[in-house]
């Protein structure tokens, strides 16, 4: 499956489109891991905790996205984007979003 951002995929030609793809997880942060962010702050420095955990909901959310292309018979899914929201105070929503196409090499 090719994955990009851009519209097109260089060499390829879009042969159909299958429509819009889309997968999100929403994770909560756990209370042990608040309270090492929490001090972290106070010396500064990357919070690792989070950026782990948002690492890994951004890798559910794209395979969830990817299972769908898929399921629409898609072997590449352009135009991806990310967006971040806020659902409660320690939780947050990871969307992946994107356009389900079939490519083929494009001298056919």
């Amino acid at each position: 499956m090719v994955i990009t951002t851009m519209a097109e995929v260089p060499g390829y030609r879009i042969a159909r489109v299958l429509g819009i793809v889309k997968g999100n997880t929403v994770r909560a942060t756990h209370f042990g891991k608040d309270i090492l962010a929490s001090l972290r702050q106070i010396v500064g420095g990357e919070l690792k905790e989070y950026t782990e955990m948002l690492s890994n909901a951004r890798a559910e959310a794209e395979r969830r996205m990817i299972e769908e292309a898929t399921r629409l018979g898609a072997n590449a899914i352009v135009n991806v984007r990310y967006a971040t929201g806020h659902v409660t105070q320690n939780s947050a929503e990871i969307l992946v979003y994107g356009t389900a196409v079939q490519i083929e090499p494009a001298g056919l």
